[in-house]
């Protein structure tokens, strides 16, 4: 709502939610589950939901409520460029959505013409956890992340949507880099701590374990931007500097 320009008409945003700071100011709800009570206290014109958090059949209980409600589906980047153009038609503010969604894309076109050659590409297992192995499986928007960030997940054709994995898993699929929704300062040598027998593993043999700010990685909003030049510049740091992955130099993507 912020990106598309419509952080003023937010009355209340859930537990979870602490980015802008501008939320701070704002009335809590939880959203796991959802304190219908808390919501309609708010007298919303219009709830904003996604069905990675908010199960479909809550739509009943807001309509009986007679609060309208949108659910956002995000399985790849491009839906959530699409989503802030959508929450810029549903609360009036479609210049601000589509500048915010034209410069993201824009970024992203630049990211893509830095990896679109890059042969062969490494395969890459993104977790969320390191000692329970909890990652993506099909629909995800994180594959789309990992292969505009130049590299190939491994996970993306598993049936399950949230899997957790094995220990024999990782063996066998022999990943080349692990990245690790675990903070900047997570040391990466807990992970062979945890797993003595990835010793064999490409990734750990090469050292090409890395964790970035879960903040960038697992909220499907503008940040996933940032998130995906951070890992193209731990996946090909000859195409990507540490310069360019800043937010700083966001300006600087427009062009590839």
């Amino acid at each position: 709502m912020f990106a598309a320009g419509a952080g003023s008409k937010l009355v209340g945003v859930t537990t979870a939610d602490d980015y802008p700071p501008a939320v701070d100011t704002l009335d809590r709800f939880s959203a796991l589950p959802v304190d219908f009570e808390a919501i309609t206290a708010l007298r919303p014109d219009l709830v904003l939901a996604t069905d990675q958090v908010n199960p479909p059949k809550d739509a009943a209980t807001f309509a009986a409520l007679d609060v309208p409600v949108y659910f956002f589906s995000f399985t790849t980047i491009d839906d959530v460029l699409a989503g802030i153009r959508t929450t810029g038609r549903l609360l009036d503010t479609p210049d601000a959505a589509t500048a915010a969604a034209d410069s993201l894309a824009a970024s992203i076109d630049s990211l893509r013409a830095r990896t679109a050659d890059v042969d062969p590409r490494p395969r890459v297992l993104f977790l969320i956890g390191d000692e329970t192995l909890y990652a993506f499986g099909a629909q995800s928007y994180i594959h789309t992340l990992i292969e505009l960030a130049g590299g190939r997940s491994i996970t993306d054709a598993l049936d399950t949507q949230a899997p957790t994995l094995s220990e024999e898993y990782v063996l066998t699929r022999q990943p080349d880099v692990i990245i690790g929704a675990f903070g900047a300062d997570y040391d990466t040598n807990r992970l062979l701590e945890l797993h003595p027998a990835w010793d064999v593993v490409p990734a750990i043999q090469n050292d090409r374990v890395y964790s970035l700010n879960p903040n960038l990685l697992l909220r499907p909003g503008p940040r996933l931007v940032e998130g995906a030049w951070q890992m193209a510049h731990r996946l090909h740091p000859d195409r990507v500097g540490a310069a360019d992955a800043h937010p700083a130099r966001s300006t600087s993507r427009r062009a590839p």
